[in-house]
C-alpha cells in the first residue's frame, strides 16, 4: 500500500504510469480471482485504494492549475 505523502513527492507523468501499472494489475487479480488462482484476496483492496489515491491526487493538481490559471477579481 502506497502512501499518500510518499504519491505528492512524484510528477503527474510518474503518477500516470502508475496507474496504468496498477489498471492493469487490478484487471490481472479480477481474471486470477474468477479463475480461482489468486491467493491473496486483500491485494485486490489495496490496488483499488491505491488507483483512488493516485486520481484523487491527480484531480487535486488539476484543481489548483485550474485555480492559479483563473483570473483573479
Amino acid at each position: 500500500m502506497t502512501k499518500a505523502s510518499d504519491l505528492r513527492a512524484k510528477t503527474p507523468d510518474e503518477l500516470k504510469t502508475m496507474l496504468r501499472e496498477l489498471q492493469k494489475e487490478r484487471f490481472n487479480l479480477r481474471f486470477q480471482r474468477a479463475t480461482g488462482q489468486l491467493e491473496k484476496l486483500s491485494r485486490i483492496r489495496e490496488v483499488r485504494r491505491d488507483i483512488a489515491r493516485i486520481k484523487t491526487l491527480l484531480g487535486e493538481r488539476r484543481t489548483s492549475v485550474a485555480a492559479d490559471a483563473a483570473p483573479k477579481a
